[in-house]
């Protein structure tokens, strides 16, 4: 048994170390509240080219290299969110227009609003 045990706790940092290499840290602070346009590099047959996706983040999840994070915009009154992982090399940039003041880690609560109530306050 406590072969298994080494060959494991062996695995776990070897598995860390990997992990450790593709955090990206080029990254702004973001949290949920926040306004971010996030440039997507998206490939389109031979030819790449990146994408603007605008809006408020509702929530962030997981940590490490699975960390995740969710954008909601609304194009021509319907409501869009998109997931994004964090340290995924698709993202070629993440700019923060502004920061929103929010007393809540995720925020659902904005998919039933609508126009004027659905906005953040910011943080001046």
């Amino acid at each position: 048994m406590s072969v298994c045990w080494k060959e494991l706790k062996t695995m776990q940092k070897l598995i860390e170390e990997i992990t450790k290499e593709q955090l990206r840290s080029d990254l702004p602070a973001f949290r949920p509240g926040d306004t971010v346009r996030v440039h997507v590099k998206v490939v389109e047959g031979t030819r790449e080219r990146i994408q603007l996706f605008e809006g408020v983040v509702i929530k962030r999840r997981g940590g490490g290299i699975s960390e995740t994070f969710t954008v909601r915009k609304v194009s021509y009154g319907v409501g869009v969110e998109r997931t994004f992982p964090v340290h995924t090399p698709k993202i070629a940039k993440l700019e923060v227009l502004r920061r929103g003041k929010v007393r809540r880690a995720k925020l659902y609560y904005l998919r039933k609003l609508r126009g004027k109530k659905a906005r953040i306050k910011e943080i001046r």
